[in-house]
């Protein structure tokens, strides 16, 4: 059952509580139209479910990870998924990313039902028009920030447009440490570096997991603030698990879910 609340931004505390910081959302002042205070927005979607159902095991041993869930994500916007330890968040996130299938419903992205793709197409969507970003960096350590950005689109025998490239070089705030190896880069700029390389194949949309898991507080606020720009700044739609409500803060909508279920779908008033 599907309940749709308010959220309410005002200025956000950091979680350590002695520093204020500035609303992350400034942009919700001036554009509005399209985000109701209640529920989806309207306008177009970058992803959708229909009744999405998830189960592992049979009989005594079943469990539903996912129970017929019907959501869409819009384009263009921050969403977060939050949800208690197997609620199902991680769960409908991969099977929004084509990572996992479906044990009953369908999963768009755009107009495209993954399931009807065969594994070889499914990869290749994936690839091109599909970000993902997780706990951990997962960066080659022999390679500079720069070849670890591009590297996909190296292995896909694909040349980066460079203009795209250095506007979200520019984005995400790496302009002087393109020439480093990870070992010489911060969490947060490790973290940085993997949004740059979701961010260089202009996907869709972009998927982050936990993105802020392994990183201290600053780190983690940094990151926040480089996906928020990713979005105003480069009108990128990205999807993001989440246990923590200030991570949360940045998003435009959050979904929360329980036993496989949406239970709210709140979405950030200026």
């Amino acid at each position: 059952m599907l309940t749709d609340t308010t959220l309410t931004t005002t200025d956000s505390v950091d979680p350590a509580g002695d520093n204020p910081q500035a609303d992350p959302r400034p942009h919700l002042a001036g554009n509005s139209a399209n985000r109701p205070a209640n529920g989806p927005a309207n306008g177009p979607t970058v992803a959708r479910t229909e009744a999405a159902t998830k189960a592992y095991g049979a009989g005594e041993t079943k469990v539903t990870a996912l129970d017929a869930v019907s959501v869409a994500i819009p384009a263009g916007e921050f969403t977060a998924i939050m949800g208690p330890s197997g609620s199902g968040k991680s769960t409908l996130m991969h099977c929004l990313a084509g990572l996992d299938t479906l044990t009953s419903g369908r999963v768009f992205l755009d107009d495209v039902e993954l399931s009807s793709l065969s594994d070889r197409k499914l990869t290749k969507l994936r690839r091109d028009r599909i970000g993902f970003v997780f706990q951990a960096f997962n960066l080659l350590p022999t390679l500079t920030a720069l070849e670890n950005i591009t590297l996909p689109m190296d292995l896909a025998g694909r040349k980066p447009d460079q203009a795209w490239l250095d506007q979200v070089v520019r984005v995400v705030g790496l302009g002087t440490r393109l020439g480093h190896r990870p070992s010489e880069l911060s969490g947060g700029q490790q973290q940085r570096v993997a949004v740059a390389r979701a961010l260089a194949s202009k996907p869709a949309v972009i998927f982050a997991d936990e993105p802020t898991g392994n990183l201290d507080r600053n780190s983690g606020i940094e990151v926040l603030k480089f996906l928020r720009s990713a979005v105003d700044d480069l009108g990128q739609s990205i999807v993001m698990v989440t246990h923590d409500p200030y991570a949360a803060s940045y998003a435009d909508a959050t979904l929360t879910l329980s036993d496989g279920r949406i239970i709210s779908h709140e979405r950030a008033v200026a």
